[in-house]
């Protein structure tokens, strides 16, 4: 795939923070020849401008040809950012094979024939006052999901009371997938334990610990508080938060929490005392059908999660707004988390015709700012999350569109029943080709401006979905893996995928780890999965993490197949050429379309997954005008390349 080429990587723009009024350099590459460009349909391409949206009126501003190198011709063009969230996209001028005039558009979704939409151009984002941009270190973090209840117990775990609601399990026993258990079987993690398996994390390569709620509930998954004043008692209290984080800073790890802004529990302290007196201040917190504060709305009408109303200024104050918010406190000492991950964030301040969504999400990262200004904020947004993810508070998205299912459409067995909680509406997972997940991903993903794409999630399961590696195709978990470290984004590992686990639903996928699978000679079958699974993930995470075009490099695709998908990720320092399959494949990809990343002095150099010397893996061949990469059956592979020249 030899075409046109932008993206908001360092290659391509000068800076992904620009202020309001800055000029920023944006730059395009296009085959080299005089001659109509490979992939542009032109005979001939005369000139290049970059057409923006200043005030919703559009303006062009012409392109220089600034040179060629490596087999591209690189244009550049200034961009003045005159709004918040600035859109621009580039226009191609030429005579098309008859010598009538042509154009061709290049934005985020592609090269169009004809004009494209406006939400699918290429953005820059200058955020607004008290905002922020996203911490350095975010592009460059490895996500490990821990579910406390169901990670590791301490010691000081036993003498704990549990409460009336909580069904009392051991380690071993089996998950109740059935109500009232489903939410109440209780088997006593907690955050101590999660400070003892920090060793585990640090050998993964781990670099951002996220733990699901740790403030009181009437349930296992904790997303019913009762309160925001304290850490469970269950998990340790305060004193346990405090030890995790610190022992977790000391091995170069960051520790977020997640907070659901759009509702309690209906045993929250301001919701009994709004329930009870109608009058009392927190009466304003919730939505009530009555006088009485009978009737409320609630989270999907689950009646035990009252949804916030975000019209109350009290609730603002206690809640998110100034350093002694809810929302600071655990930012602050002694706790210093490194952030929040914000559930049902698509859902917050919205009912009806009132949506106070960007005002909460504002004010929380506003908040945040005040406090300490390296942190990250992610929020949920299961379906498509674009229109709230422009850069004016969450630094990524945890969501399902652009990523996993995509990922399960195209590496899952057909007709696979593992569906429930992904959003495939309790259907059975559709099988996709190569090109349909690329369509649904570059769909999805094109809506983003590129910071934020670096932040949102590359899960393959989370909490609330079933495991991938229940109903994978035979090899996939390597690749979709492979996938989910070198595509744009964060990687995630749900604890337990490292040990091959599986599970039907969310809650069958909240298995208490098996942490002596990990001890010793592998004695059973599942032992020696866990064993090479675990070293599988650690040898991924670790390529990601070496790898500087892996870390905010661009993207650029090669060859988009019905059982195999090529790239290359592409930074000044280094660049990186993956191969994902499903099955057997044979790709030929010709060495013009990697440019100057691959000189006879340079050749590609195996990172993962490559045929060496006669072993199992993808093997690459070269000659003179093009490299085949092959595999007998599903694999991954990447390659280091030469980083990209430019002039």
């Amino acid at each position: 795939m030899l075409a046109p080429h932008h993206d908001g990587s360092p290659l391509h723009v000068s800076t992904q923070t620009p202020a309001l009024g800055e000029g920023v350099r944006v730059r395009l590459r296009v085959p080299a020849g005089s001659t109509g460009p490979a992939g542009l349909g032109l005979s001939a391409l005369e000139a290049v401008s970059v057409r923006s949206n200043p005030n919703h009126e559009p303006r062009f501003a012409p392109a220089e040809l600034l040179g060629e190198r490596g087999g591209w011709d690189w244009w550049q063009a200034e961009v003045e950012v005159e709004n918040p969230v600035h859109g621009y996209r580039f226009l191609l001028t030429g005579p098309d094979g008859a010598g009538n005039p042509a154009q061709r558009w290049l934005n985020a979704a592609g090269l169009h024939d004809t004009e494209p939409l406006d939400s699918e151009d290429f953005k820059l984002v200058a955020s607004p006052e008290g905002i922020g941009a996203p911490p350095e270190w975010m592009a460059s973090s490895v996500l490990y999901q821990v579910f406390p209840d169901r990670f590791a117990r301490s010691a000081a775990a036993e003498d704990r009371p549990l409460p009336s609601w909580a069904i009392a399990a051991a380690w071993g026993d089996p998950v109740q997938l059935t109500p009232p258990a489903r939410s109440t079987q209780f088997y006593g993690g907690d955050l101590d334990g999660v400070t003892e398996r920090l060793d585990h994390l640090g050998a993964l390569g781990i670099t951002l610990l996220y733990l699901t709620p740790v403030f009181a509930g009437r349930s296992n998954h904790r997303y019913d508080a009762t309160s925001f004043d304290a850490v469970d008692s269950l998990l340790g209290g305060d004193e346990a938060l405090v030890r995790l984080v610190e022992a977790a800073h000391a091995r170069g790890i960051r520790v977020i929490g997640d907070l659901t802004s759009n509702h309690s529990g209906d045993a929250h302290e301001w919701f009994l005392a709004a329930h009870h007196h109608p009058e009392a201040p927190e009466s304003d917190f919730y939505y009530w059908r009555d006088a009485d504060n009978d009737g409320y709305e609630s989270w999907l009408g689950v009646p035990s999660l009252p949804k916030f109303n975000w019209a109350s200024g009290e609730l603002r104050r206690r809640f998110i707004e100034g350093p002694d918010s809810v929302v600071a406190r655990w930012l602050k000492p002694p706790f210093n988390l490194d952030g929040w991950r914000i559930d049902v964030a698509n859902m917050t301040g919205r009912l009806g015709a009132e949506d106070l969504n960007a005002e909460v999400r504002q004010t929380i990262r506003r908040t945040m700012v005040e406090v300490n200004p390296d942190t990250i904020l992610l929020g949920e947004s299961t379906n498509d999350a674009a229109s709230d993810f422009q850069g004016d508070a969450w630094h990524g998205a945890m969501t399902y569109t652009t990523f996993t299912r995509p990922l399960w459409s195209w590496l899952m067995n057909p007709g696979s029943q593992a569906a429930g909680g992904i959003g495939f509406a309790g259907n059975r997972v559709p099988v996709f080709t190569g090109r349909q997940f690329f369509e649904a991903h570059n769909r999805f993903v094109s809506g983003f401006p590129w910071r934020t794409r670096l932040g949102t999630l590359n899960a393959l399961n989370t909490h609330d979905t079933p495991r991938f590696a229940t109903s994978a195709l035979p090899g996939a978990v390597p690749v979709a893996l492979g996938l989910s470290v070198t595509l744009p984004g964060i990687p995630v590992v749900f604890a337990g995928d490292e040990f091959g686990l599986t599970g039907e639903d969310g809650e069958a996928s909240r298995t208490p780890i098996p942490w002596a699978l990990l001890e010793g000679e592998p004695a059973t079958d599942a032992a020696a999965l866990a064993q090479q699974t675990t070293r599988l993930y650690a040898e991924l995470i670790a390529l990601r993490r070496s790898q500087p075009a892996l870390n905010g490099g661009g993207m650029r695709w090669l060859h988009i197949g019905d059982d195999v998908l090529v790239f290359v990720r592409e930074s000044a320092t280094n660049s990186v050429l993956v191969a994902a399959g499903r099955g057997e494949f044979s790709v030929r990809i010709p060495r013009a379309a990697l440019g100057g990343a691959l000189r006879d002095a340079n050749a590609p150099q195996p990172l993962f997954g490559a045929e060496v010397d006669g072993s199992h893996g993808v093997a690459l061949a070269a000659s003179d005008t093009e490299i085949t990469l092959a595999s007998a059956g599903a694999g991954f592979a990447a390659w280091a390349l030469s980083g990209v020249e430019t002039p």
